[in-house]
């Protein structure tokens, strides 16, 4: 019976324990429950950045030589020796190609001696008819002999002078067995080579040289862009005309447009076929390393630096409505303003319109940002903003780019 007891004692306890947490969570239930909205989410803005902008045309071209000539000869005669490797740079003047040069120097000795011999008998001639001509005087020769003497004198004369005339010729032709550089430049690969037969009876091409420093870079310029660029009110076609307008390319491996030149030629009329104009820039190529036949990227400015705001490329949105940015007020809250584009500036762009100088533009964070919402902004300058892509794209150390 005892055991009995204990039994059911023991059973008593966890009924008096549910009892007990029952109570407590009926008391607990008893509190409302609040709800806690999430902080506002955190967002970067920035101010647009004022400073002078130019306003640049960008084109596509390709590059050409200032001067391309095609070495001939002019000469027939055996090729006897070269004087340069294919490929080549070269100065003006210097030796290239040497064509046999015995049989012109023999020509021009035979002209030679024609001289002497025809200046001997005009000198006799002079003699002759100076004679004759103080006998005639004296009664003592005939006048048809002071005439032919006259004539021998002047026939004499012209053989001098067509015989110096010959010389010049046959020197000038053995001046073309040495076949020299036109200009300093690039010279391709031999098309002849040494004991062939040049010249005879066709035109021989022995090479090829280009002048690539400077280097032209041609490319065109559409009827749009042209009838805008020139239908502005400003001084820049003016100054265009009195001074060198300044022109920059870069190649399809180039970032940016390194290159400074500048323009010197407009066609006089618009292709009727594609309604542009082509232009052309001049650069310098010092080092040889633009070749011509290479795609090419120009910037060339189309006015004068004004002031512009600018703000981040990554702050603008699009959709069908066109550009926008995400702007926060003095309340905290986004709103979207639609903004008309202009150039691109680096990894700017020109807001001429929709936006003002004190607006903050949010720059990072755009996926939290939802219009009417508010949001917890970090502010910065533009400046900042500017110095600190800067400093990332200063070099580490020395020879070291950052990444």
């Amino acid at each position: 019976m005892v055991g009995q007891r204990k039994q059911k004692g023991d059973q008593v306890t966890p009924s008096i324990r549910i009892f007990l947490v029952c109570a407590f969570l009926l008391a607990a239930c008893g509190e409302k429950n609040v709800y806690v909205p999430p902080p506002p989410p955190e967002v970067k803005v920035s101010q647009p950045l004022s400073q002078p902008v130019t306003e640049y045309g960008e084109f596509t071209g390709n590059t050409q030589a200032v001067n391309t000539v095609k070495l001939k000869a002019r000469v027939e005669g055996y090729l006897e020796k070269i004087f340069f490797q294919d490929g080549d740079r070269v100065k003006k003047g210097q030796l290239l190609f040497l064509i046999q040069q015995n049989t012109y120097e023999a020509k021009l000795k035979e002209t030679q001696a024609e001289i002497l011999a025809n200046k001997a008998r005009l000198e006799h001639a002079q003699t002759e008819f100076a004679r004759f001509s103080r006998l005639v005087k004296q009664k003592a020769a005939a006048q048809t002999d002071v005439d032919r003497w006259r004539y021998e004198r002047d026939a004499a004369r012209a053989a001098v002078m067509a015989a110096e005339a010959k010389r010049d010729l046959a020197r000038l032709d053995l001046s073309y067995t040495e076949v020299r550089a036109p200009f300093a430049g690039r010279v391709g690969r031999r098309l002849k080579d040494v004991g062939n037969l040049v010249g005879a009876g066709e035109e021989t091409v022995l090479a090829e040289i280009n002048q690539i420093d400077p280097i032209y870079v041609y490319f065109n310029i559409n009827e749009q862009e042209l009838l805008r660029v020139r239908s502005r009110e400003d001084t820049a076609a003016q100054k265009a005309k009195e001074e060198k307008w300044p022109a920059y390319f870069g190649l399809a491996n180039e970032k940016g447009y390194p290159h400074k030149g500048y323009l010197d030629f407009a066609a006089i009329t618009l292709s009727p076929t594609t309604g542009t104009l082509l232009l052309r820039g001049v650069f310098p190529n010092p080092e040889a390393q633009v070749l011509p036949g290479l795609f090419a990227r120009v910037r060339v400015p189309v006015a004068e630096p004004k002031p512009a705001l600018l703000i981040p490329e990554v702050a603008l949105g699009y959709d069908q409505q066109g550009p926008y940015v995400m702007v926060v007020d003095d309340q905290n809250v986004v709103k979207r303003v639609a903004v008309k584009l202009g150039a691109q500036v680096d990894d700017d762009r020109v807001v001429e319109a929709g936006l003002q100088k004190s607006d903050w533009v949010i720059v990072s964070g755009l996926l939290r940002a939802i219009p009417g919402k508010k949001v917890n902004p970090q502010k910065e300058t533009a400046q900042k903003a500017a110095d600190a892509k800067t400093s990332q794209a200063r070099p580490t150390s020395p020879g070291k780019s950052a990444p």
